[in-house]
């Protein structure tokens, strides 16, 4: 009997997410649980030295793939080719989402309107004043401009393919390219890329308490300063260097 191809698929990027997968693939399954369409969930294992594969593969309804490179951008393109569904959302693997949410996504990607989009952000646990600040100010850039965060974005597959997908030069801000490129083309169908506010992503506040206030806002100011940086791992250590005390 031939497996019916889903609706929808949910593509996670993982590198050494052990910790909080559980509590993201939890809110994903009530979310996929309340859908009437058929969703797939797959998580892109990318080359964890913990138990990441190990703590997807146990939750039963993930789909586990693996990707050598450690490179989000590569990752979640990698599990896209994994994936079978004509609707894609991205979350990250320290995002939780509400069914709410999942399903206002669906309904204007079905609708026929929507070349996708993104939403707001909520973090979790404590914040510094200037995490705050640059929270507000990216809100505030973000629906001005339809950007969406790379902790959630959703569009149609089609689209997805016809601009490249994640560009893999880039080791931070691929969300934000792609939000730019899936605008452009969704302008040329008639398409939306909106930024919802309904049942805001959940995220972890754990990169804002990693790295203290004068490095994070160096950070901004080398992206702001020298765009070229987000093609250079190193210099992109806000998203891929850990303190000597969070395990790699």
């Amino acid at each position: 009997m031939s497996i019916p191809t889903p609706d929808y698929s949910i593509v996670i990027p993982a590198y050494n997410e052990a910790e909080e997968l559980p509590a993201t693939l939890a809110a994903i399954k009530v979310a996929m649980d309340a859908q009437p369409e058929l969703g797939e969930c797959i998580v892109v294992d990318n080359n964890s030295s913990d138990q990441t594969a190990a703590v997807a593969t146990k939750v039963g309804f993930v789909k586990v793939v693996f990707e050598p490179e450690n490179q989000i951008a590569r990752a979640r393109n990698t599990g896209v080719r994994a994936s079978q569904a004509p609707y894609l959302v991205f979350i990250d693997a320290d995002t939780r989402i509400k069914p709410e949410l999942l399903s206002e996504s669906l309904r204007r990607l079905q609708s026929g309107t929507a070349v996708g989009g993104g939403s707001v952000i909520r973090f979790e646990g404590p914040i510094s004043l200037i995490g705050r600040f640059g929270i507000g100010i990216w809100e505030r850039v973000s629906k001005l401009t339809r950007t969406a965060a790379g902790s959630y974005l959703y569009c149609r597959r089609d689209a997805f393919e016809a601009v490249g997908g994640f560009d893999q030069k880039l080791y931070a801000s691929e969300e934000v390219r792609l939000s730019r490129l899936l605008r452009k083309w969704g302008k040329a169908q008639q398409l939306k890329f909106d930024i919802l506010t309904i049942a805001p992503a959940q995220t972890s506040a754990r990169k804002l308490n990693w790295h203290s206030g004068p490095k994070i806002l160096g950070w901004v100011l080398l992206m702001m300063l020298l765009p070229i940086a987000v093609r250079s791992r190193k210099l992109c250590g806000f998203w891929y260097k850990r303190p000597a005390l969070v395990a790699d």
